[in-house]
């Protein structure tokens, strides 16, 4: 019998509300957009869901503008990958703004990879609100 091919769907993108990352609970949608403000703690990404693939991984790189950490060294891309744990499985995959905003503006690019291939790409652009 072949096997299920995994299926991957986007749930929402855009701002989200603060997500406690040590919770089971996803952030819910606050704003179904590309435009994120740069404002500290504002959480953005995207949700999807994947069905088929338990006990796969799926890898995530977030491209970023450049900035510098606290000893003065760029910032490579954030890279990592999640674990499926469940059929289906829902997941958060984003960042959210930390000071100094400033350095933080620009545009940001979320990538997933699945078995080598691209299966989302969003691009979320970070800019300073007028006050």
């Amino acid at each position: 019998m072949a096997k299920k091919k995994a299926k991957f769907d986007l749930i929402s993108y855009g701002r989200y509300s603060r997500w406690d990352r040590e919770s089971n609970e996803l952030p819910k949608i606050v704003d179904l957009t590309h435009k994120i403000p740069a404002i500290e703690d504002e959480e953005f990404g995207y949700i999807m869901e994947v069905k088929s693939a338990k006990g796969k991984r799926i890898y995530f790189m977030i491209e970023h503008p450049s900035f510098k950490d606290e000893s003065g060294k760029t910032v490579p891309p954030f890279t990592g990958e999640i674990f499926i744990k469940t059929n289906p499985f829902r997941f958060f995959l984003g960042d959210c703004i930390w000071h100094p905003v400033k350095d933080k503006v620009g545009i940001w690019k979320i990538t997933t990879k699945y078995d080598g291939k691209i299966i989302m790409e969003k691009s979320f652009e970070i800019f300073l609100p007028v006050r």
